[in-house]
């Protein structure tokens, strides 16, 4: 099996305006606001989730960049506002600032500096926590829902919070920590929540029961969250055949790490790039048949970074030797 990420590309555009005499050219010069409301929490004696409220532009956002010490560590998409920080280092104290950036490359100044003081390494503990308890939620607007729970116990403590969205890790909070405010939902979507609790050693707890809401219907219509652009060729290699996709990845706000690949209406596999998802032009090829003569109807769908699945690509229709 052969997976090629591919490398994004953007660039600044250059917005032209009619003037009296003729044509002149508008630059945009207008930085983002800092973003505001950075929190930063040990989750664990090496790892932090970074926090934080998204930024204003007169144009758009179109990323932002997270550094700790003064040096850039991540950088994310627009709709993105947390990310977890692994490899530190147990008791030693980093401080953390966000800055967001749009698409002419101009900086916003840094958010307010977060500091945290890393845990010591786990002890040797391999009991979990109990499962949290009476999770609730309730939307908060159209793009996202605040949940709450009862504590859960710990034969050492409770350090962390992961709120999943149908098997997938989208949020976590400090353990001292009983409510959640999760952003990055989409309009008029159903959702189902659960929490586990997680202590010093990463032992985590069985699921708190799960809890359904429907995010407020938002305006201008829904997202595409179809791949675009999907085509697909057969190519012969060896007495075999095989399958070359390639696709752009659905704007979403996130990194696509996951996606279903459907043949002759079936799920044929589960493709899954982890820290390596391209964000724009994405390839794949795999072994298909060693006969000739073999169509084949493919069609692919990505998992969100809301955990939910979204609406297929166009579907193709390919001949082997074709």
């Amino acid at each position: 099996m052969h997976r090629t990420p591919t490398a994004v590309l953007t660039a600044a555009a250059l917005l032209l305006l009619a003037g009296c005499g003729g044509e002149a050219e508008a630059r945009d010069e207008r930085p983002p606001t800092a973003p505001r409301g950075l929190t930063v929490h040990a989750g664990s004696a090496t790892s932090v989730h970074v926090m934080w409220n998204k930024s204003t532009d007169d144009t758009a956002v179109a990323r932002y960049e997270v550094f700790r010490g003064g040096k850039l560590v991540k950088t994310l998409p627009a709709a993105t506002y947390m990310i977890d920080i692994t490899g530190l280092t147990p008791k030693r104290t980093y401080t953390f600032t966000v800055r967001a950036l749009d698409a002419a490359g101009n900086r916003s100044p840094h958010s307010t500096e977060a500091s945290v003081t890393m845990r010591a390494p786990a002890p040797q503990d391999a009991e979990p926590p109990t499962a949290p308890v009476k999770l609730t939620a309730r939307p908060s607007g159209s793009r996202a829902a605040t949940l709450a729970w009862g504590a859960a116990k710990d034969n050492e403590a409770v350090t962390s919070y992961d709120i999943y969205q149908r098997g997938s890790r989208i949020h976590s909070v400090d353990g001292r920590t009983t409510t959640a405010l999760v952003t990055g939902l989409r309009p008029g979507t159903e959702y189902t929540f659960t929490v586990k609790a997680r202590d010093a050693a990463d032992n985590s707890s069985p699921d708190s029961g799960s809890v359904r809401l429907t995010t407020a219907p938002g305006s201008g219509g829904s997202e595409n969250t179809a791949p675009g652009g999907f085509k697909v060729t057969t190519r012969e290699d060896d007495d075999a055949y095989y399958l070359d996709l390639s696709w752009d990845a659905p704007r979403t706000g996130g990194d696509v790490a996951e996606y279903e690949i459907h043949l002759n209406g079936r799920q044929a596999t589960t493709l899954q790039w982890g820290a390596a998802a391209p964000a724009g032009r994405a390839k794949h090829s795999f072994f298909i048949t060693r006969e000739e003569g073999q169509t084949y109807r493919v069609k692919l769908r990505a998992k969100l970074p809301d955990g939910n699945w979204g609406a297929f690509s166009e579907e193709r229709t390919v001949t082997t030797g074709g």
